[in-house]
């Protein structure tokens, strides 16, 4: 059972729910999971044809306690219609639609279902969401090696891993990137993305990128937010409150897929545990917003001296926590130590990856990544 089941079947007994979040991460099982537990219900996928003539034609029964709409928002006018159905048969079903990321961007479209229905987003496995029967010393390992995503992790197989990140990167650009921002140059879009998975975690300037690949600063741009927009990267802005001196405005890029950040040498470890610990962050605070309904922001520190911490943790606007990330020193670093003095959050953290005790000094804790994530938050 993943960890959004049990919420999304209580929010179920009042709205909608629209599930989103990146393709392949198990948001088909778990809706057919929570239908499985109705004992009646119908599921529509809007991809096989079948399904699209009867959903159309409103073929289902009265007595269907669930409705299932998969993939629903490749329907031109799905938002008027999944509005009607529930305005009209809310009493009737709980109706539950899921797909790609294009939820997500159709749901600040307007306010047409506004007060009918509860949005969640579901993400890959992490540590403190692991399978039954696998410890947290594998799923670190695993984590590294292969990524969060169901199927490759659950495998565990590298070679299985690459092949299926070949398929999906080809679904991702070819049909859903393609469509939703109508981008042509699908070739050089690769070229692009790999650009950003050799600067992940590193201040990412678009007009530089754009430079490198040819293209303009603004459709650099509109390349990155469309990549967000189908949860293949993720944006983290800085924490303009730390400093009155001048910050710098570049964002770091993040992978939602672990393992698409490379590895190679000591470097590359270190900014692919970076990105891990960058996912796992990500993944607690939109919990904490469709859950709680708390407000929360992922950022980093950077001044002009050059002075760096990689997380700064907001919830609805006040400074939570400062987290520094290190693979192997387990020193405390000097960024972390000035700037949990100059803002005294209520916790600094430094994790580091290859820890052999953790430790406290001066205020600043550091721990391990497993004691600092593995204390399951959704259960």
């Amino acid at each position: 059972m993943r960890y959004l089941h049990p919420y999304i079947a209580e929010d179920l007994k009042t709205k909608m729910v629209f599930l989103g979040g990146p393709r392949q991460v198990g948001k088909t099982t778990l809706a057919k999971d929570l239908l499985s537990e109705q004992g009646t219900g119908r599921y529509f996928n809007w991809d096989f044809d079948v399904d699209r003539k009867a959903l159309l034609q409103n073929k289902w029964s009265d007595l269907d306690a669930m409705l299932v709409f998969d993939e629903l928002h490749k329907f031109p006018r799905w938002k008027n219609w999944v509005k009607g159905l529930f305005d009209v048969q809310g009493k009737l079903h709980q109706i539950l639609v899921t797909g790609s990321a294009r939820l997500d961007v159709y749901k600040q479209g307007g306010d047409s279902l506004l007060g009918r229905y509860h949005y969640w987003r579901l993400h890959p496995f992490t540590l403190d969401e692991l399978p039954s029967g696998i410890s947290p010393a594998e799923g670190f390992d695993r984590l590294m090696r292969v990524g969060g995503f169901p199927e490759p992790f659950v495998s565990g197989n590298e070679r299985l891993a690459r092949r299926w990140r070949t398929a999906r990167l080809d679904r991702v650009l070819q049909e859903d990137i393609r469509d939703l921002a109508n981008i042509k140059q699908i070739q050089t879009l690769r070229i692009f993305l790999d650009l950003l998975r050799e600067r992940a975690g590193g201040l990412v300037v678009l007009s530089n990128l754009a430079q490198d690949v040819q293209i303009s600063a603004a459709t650099a741009k509109a390349w990155l937010q469309a990549l967000e927009r189908m949860y293949l990267v993720f944006s983290v802005y800085p924490y303009t409150k730390a400093s009155t001196r001048a910050i710098q405005k570049p964002p770091k890029v993040y992978f939602f897929d672990n393992a698409d950040v490379p590895d190679e040498g000591a470097k590359g470890k270190g900014a692919r545990f970076e990105n891990l610990v960058a996912t796992h962050l990500l993944k607690r605070l939109h919990y904490l917003e469709d859950r709680e309904g708390y407000r929360c922001e992922l950022a980093f520190i950077r001044d002009k001296e050059g002075r760096e911490v990689d997380f700064v943790i907001l919830i609805d606007g006040k400074l939570h926590e400062l987290i520094e990330v290190k693979y192997s020193d387990d020193s405390i670093s000097p960024a972390l130590r000035y700037y949990k003095e100059r803002l005294n959050p209520p916790r600094a953290t430094q994790i580091v990856a290859l820890l052999d005790r953790p430790y406290d000094k001066d205020g600043i804790h550091v721990t391990d990544v497993v004691s600092y994530f593995g204390h399951g938050l959704y259960q």
